[in-house]
């Protein structure tokens, strides 16, 4: 190891649904610190998301991160020479944070019009395990599958 391990800032939960994954949710999610820009976003695209569906919003948020956690994923690890992709099973909070961002990126790149109803409309499809954020976590998962007889090259 190099120096030292870097201390985990501690964030608050949001003051609408009091949860911490909303917070990181909107601190991705956040372009040059205009951070009531992004949490209006979310906060709409929750309340679409329940309008659509008729279940509460923050389930819908959870049950949405939660489909799209990662559980294993592959990386590179060169052995004399050959590369090989390794699979590796994912901590806990790189789960959280890879779902968090393969959420923003697949919303952001959809074809609607206007944000909300991008991020509204992938949350349900997260949520209803479809859509190319839980696309990204089955290809990954599949990657991991096929590499599994380099799985002994695990440090």
């Amino acid at each position: 190891m190099r120096r030292r391990r870097a201390p985990v800032r501690e964030v608050l939960a949001d003051p609408i649904y009091n949860s911490i994954v909303v917070t990181k949710f909107v601190n991705k999610l956040m372009y040059d610190g205009k951070k009531s820009v992004a949490q209006s976003l979310l906060y709409g695209a929750l309340a679409k998301a329940e309008k659509k569906s008729g279940e509460k919003a923050i389930e819908i948020f959870e049950k949405a991160i939660g489909n799209v956690k990662p559980v294993v994923e592959v990386k590179s690890r060169r052995v004399g020479g050959a590369t090989y992709q390794v699979p590796v099973e994912v901590n806990p909070k790189r789960q959280l944070s890879l779902s968090i961002k393969w959420l923003i990126d697949s919303a952001r790149k959809r074809n609607e019009r206007g944000s909300i109803d991008k991020f509204a409309g992938e949350f349900l499809d997260a949520f209803n395990e479809k859509g190319s954020a839980f696309k990204k976590k089955e290809d990954t998962y599949k990657m991991a599958e096929a590499n599994k007889a380099f799985s002994h090259y695990r440090w």
